[in-house]
């Protein structure tokens, strides 16, 4: 069923040239960004401001999420280069602050976990701050380990839905075990600031919502994200519900009871919108 979007969740265009001269670099150094793939509602914002999260290990993940944008099928050879290129696409940006994530790589050894390493130690020899937005390794305490070791600034793995409705948005994923894996994070290097980000308008109920945020900060969670889930096509999972802004707001201000550090609540938020915002947090 077709949902007219509200008033709130309206992009004002804007930033057009600059977003034009980041795709031409991005093609340039043969990088992929999450901003591209997954079609995210904030591109041109993004690109405008001279920020993209970039997707390391190639465009097509193993795994069938329903919510995602990002291609499905058969995986592509892991580049060597890959690191110098986002270091490269880092300095020519200006960021203070770079975000990078991956599509899953199940068919690797080690979930593509010592290439995150590589692209971290690139960047770690530069004064940006470096935020990690990794998948969940299948449970693999080395491959987080191999990560955590080049230490990044910020480990985030997104939680993205409540339990009950993971066998539809996530099938192949796992609540305890994404949950595992933040703990993991904080036990194996207690300075690594650990986030993670939830979508709402899947057809979860409230309750649940601040189930999953006490979930969060049991394993001692410092970051969160929470924004409006938009169907890329309709082809993947509906939008349930267009959640109002006083709803996100009530959310934040929960989670900020709990003891999260920092919350980012609104209905255009995504995991690392505005990711720079931290900086003062975490510093």
């Amino acid at each position: 069923m077709n949902k007219r979007k509200p008033e709130w969740l309206r992009v004002k265009l804007q930033g057009a040239e600059k977003s034009q001269q980041v795709k031409e670099m991005l093609n340039r150094l043969s990088l992929h960004t999450v901003c591209q793939e997954a079609n995210c509602p904030n591109l041109i914002e993004c690109f405008g401001r001279k920020t993209a999260t970039f997707m390391i290990l190639g465009s097509v993940c193993t795994r069938n999420c329903t919510f995602c944008n990002v291609t499905k099928g058969h995986t592509q050879a892991v580049d060597p280069h890959e690191p110098s290129h986002v270091a490269e696409a880092v300095k020519e940006l200006g960021l203070k602050h770079a975000v990078i994530t991956s599509v899953t790589r199940d068919d690797l050894p080690d979930g593509g976990s010592g290439h995150f390493a590589e692209v971290i130690k690139k960047l770690r020899a530069t004064d940006v701050i470096v935020e990690v937005l990794i998948p969940d390794f299948q449970g693999d305490r080395q491959s987080l380990a191999t990560v955590l070791n080049a230490k990044p600034h910020i480990l985030n793995h997104n939680i993205e839905t409540v339990p009950r409705l993971y066998s539809t948005v996530r099938p192949k994923a796992n609540y305890a075990r994404s949950l595992e894996l933040l703990k993991n994070s904080k036990e194996l290097d207690a300075s690594i600031f650990t986030k993670s980000g939830i979508m709402v308008g899947l057809g979860e109920q409230e309750e649940e919502v601040i189930n999953v945020l006490r979930d969060l900060r049991d394993v001692d969670c410092d970051l969160l994200t929470i924004g409006q889930y938009l169907a890329p096509s309709a082809k993947h999972h509906e939008v349930v519900e267009y959640i109002h802004p006083d709803l996100f707001k009530k959310y934040k201000d929960a989670a900020y009871k709990m003891g999260f550090k920092y919350v980012a609540s609104d209905p255009l938020v995504r995991s690392s919108y505005h990711a720079a915002d931290v900086s003062s947090v975490i510093k």
